[in-house]
Formats: C-alpha cells, structure tokens, sequence
C-alpha cells in the first residue's frame, strides 16, 4: 500500500488516465475529485462490500423452481385439510 499525503488543490495520478484531486480538507473529511475515463468503474468500498454481501446472500437462497414446487406442496396441504364449502 501507497500512503501519500495532499493538500487541498494537490493531485495524484494512477497510470496515465486516472487522477484524484484533492478538492477540500474539512472537520476530519476530505472531499476528492477523481477523473477517469467512462470504462472504469468507481465505487465506495462500503457499497462494494454491500454488494457483495449481497451476491453472498443471493447464492445461499432456493432456487425460484424449488420455491414454487414448496408453495405447490403447502396449496395441495392447505386444500386437504380445509373443509368443504356447502354448494349454494
């Protein structure tokens, strides 16, 4: 890890396309600007953890047949044990 120390209105570049600017150091926060070409995505890590937590999530889960053929089961288990309504 790279550790670099900016100030306000100072820049660093990441190969030849990529710059990070140093827009504003205030009350413990600093504010960036960072100019890179369309192609590369940029994320704040907390959403990338998110995301993948989410993936995570999203593998763990019963696939939308073996839902289906549950709720099957529970409908033929419901109509079963439900009595029989008197015809009108």
């Amino acid at each position: 890890m790279l550790i670099l120390q900016r100030k306000a209105g100072e820049s660093l570049l990441i190969g030849d396309e990529i710059e990070v600017s140093v827009l504003a150091v205030e009350a413990g926060r600093v504010r960036l600007a960072i100019q890179a070409p369309k192609s590369v995505p940029i994320l704040r890590s907390e959403l990338k953890n998110a995301v993948s937590a989410n993936q995570e999530a999203a593998g763990d889960e019963a696939s939308p047949l073996a839902l289906l053929d549950i709720l099957k089961k529970q409908d033929d288990t419901t109509r079963k044990a439900a009595p029989a309504s008197p015809e009108q």
